[in-house]
């Protein structure tokens, strides 16, 4: 592995020269904090979400999907309390005109806790800061011809409170009872005040979010099932236990509507941040809309007769800021052969590519059985295909962008009607008869035979 300080400056140069991610509008100079997800980023991304669905829905009976819509009423984030209270502290440095998150200064004179001292300007070191006020992080933009207070709209800036506001269409409709769970991703925006870190922290994202409607007094133990549930779902996609942490939060972090809150951190090049959170939302939110819209947000209990607001669980994850913790953890650097290789040790659910199909030559005759090998594996595979430089370089290539499994078709593979499969991590090879590599990848790939 390279030195931490170098792992993320290395990570981000792999990225864009393998076309995982783009700097956004780079002909034009770019555009501050947004990004491109490239030909192996968007294969990637989609991955991450599908292992998030496939836990979080395809595998469960007890939470059921939504995609509830962008653009959002204002009713719905006053009734939230999002115009209230989804702020920053912002302080503006006099000197060089920098605006920042008063809350992540550096400080001078803080003491061993960082509390006290004297917020310092990190980009020309003056203390010379305006006083702090609220920013509110929403999206404003108009719905219609006019711009005016009538026609005022916010772009959300989470996916949760659509779920919210759809509790009883879902209840209705699926007869769903407590506990049971919305899961629902999609993209949200935030007017980040310092956005930074590559994808960590950008002003549009997409999240994965999850809310697990509960009867009230069973809110404690659901709360400490999630966390465990969502800590192992990083660790079975591998990423190591020393680069994983869960962080409880103090009473004054905690959100207004929160009973108690946990965030997944990963170890990142400059220390440890939010992988995700997983608060226990309580009633806040269900109570809240139907004060606000005068419609009942509640469960009957016809068994019981009993009649009660769910407590809420949610996990909430960043789709994007995951993808950029599992390329991370996967990065490595070592030697084959006495030459140095880099390799993405990406889980094979992840991997953007699950098999890369090498004829050893661009020559004629091998061409028909290498159309015919990548026809049997793309049915049931994302193949990549690459007939062009040497193979050992085109193994290397495979070995950088993550590519579990590459199979070679050769000149004896003419007369024996088998090809080479090569593990990327090991770099071991097996000869297989064409018309068990389906069945040989599957299973190298922990899928089953």
């Amino acid at each position: 592995m390279p030195p931490t300080e170098d792992l993320m400056e290395r990570v981000v140069n792999l990225a864009k020269r393998r076309g995982f991610v783009y700097p956004s509008a780079e002909i034009y100079g770019g555009f501050r904090s947004t990004y491109d997800y490239g030909p192996l980023g968007v294969l990637m991304l989609r991955n991450v979400k599908d292992a998030w669905w496939r836990s979080m829905v395809q595998m469960r009976t007890d939470v059921v999907g939504l995609d509830a819509a962008i653009l959002s009423s204002p009713r719905i984030w006053e009734a939230s309390g999002h115009l209230a209270n989804f702020t920053d502290p912002l302080v503006d440095c006099r000197k060089c005109k920098e605006r920042w998150r008063e809350d992540q200064l550096p400080r001078m004179g803080a003491d061993p806790n960082g509390e006290g001292g004297t917020p310092v300007c990190p980009a020309c070191g003056s203390t010379d800061l305006t006083e702090s006020r609220a920013f509110n992080l929403m999206f404003k933009t108009f719905a219609g011809p006019v711009e005016d207070e009538g026609s005022v709209a916010y772009l959300r800036p989470e996916t949760a409170q659509g779920m919210f506001v759809n509790f009883a269409n879902v209840l209705n409709t699926t007869r769903k009872r407590p506990p049971f769970g919305i899961a629902q991703m999609g993209k949200s925006f935030r007017n980040e005040i310092t956005p930074g870190n590559f994808v960590f922290r950008t002003r549009e994202f997409e999240q994965m979010e999850l809310e697990f409607f509960v009867p009230p007094e069973e809110g404690k133990k659901w709360f400490e099932y999630w966390l465990e549930e969502r800590f192992g779902w990083y660790k079975r996609l591998g990423i190591p236990d020393e680069m994983l942490r869960l962080r409880h939060h103090d009473a004054d972090e905690l959100s207004h509507y929160s009973a108690g809150t946990a965030d997944v951190e990963f170890l990142y090049p400059w220390g440890w941040g939010e992988l995700e959170g997983i608060a226990n939302r309580t009633d806040f939110d269900l109570k809240a809309h139907a004060k606000a819209s005068g419609e009942k947000l509640e469960y009957f209990d016809q068994a019981t007769g009993e009649r009660y607001v769910p407590h809420v669980i949610e996990p909430a994850a960043g789709a994007t800021r995951a993808m950029m913790a599992f390329l991370l953890a996967a990065y490595a650097e070592d030697e084959i052969g006495g030459e140095p290789r880099t390799v993405l040790r990406l889980h094979p659910e992840l991997a953007p590519y699950k098999v890369a199909v090498l004829p050893l030559s661009k020559k004629d005759t091998l061409t028909p059985v290498a159309s015919e090998v990548l026809d049997l594996l793309q049915p049931h595979f994302m193949c990549d295909y690459d007939e062009t430089q040497s193979i050992g370089r085109r193994y290397r290539r495979q070995d950088e962008i993550g590519t579990p499994l590459a199979v070679t078709i050769d000149f004896e593979s003419l007369e024996d009607r088998c090809v080479t499969i090569r593990e990327r991590d090991t770099t071991e090879q097996v000869r297989v008869p064409i018309d068990e590599v389906v069945g040989e990848v599957r299973g190298r790939l922990g899928w089953g035979a």
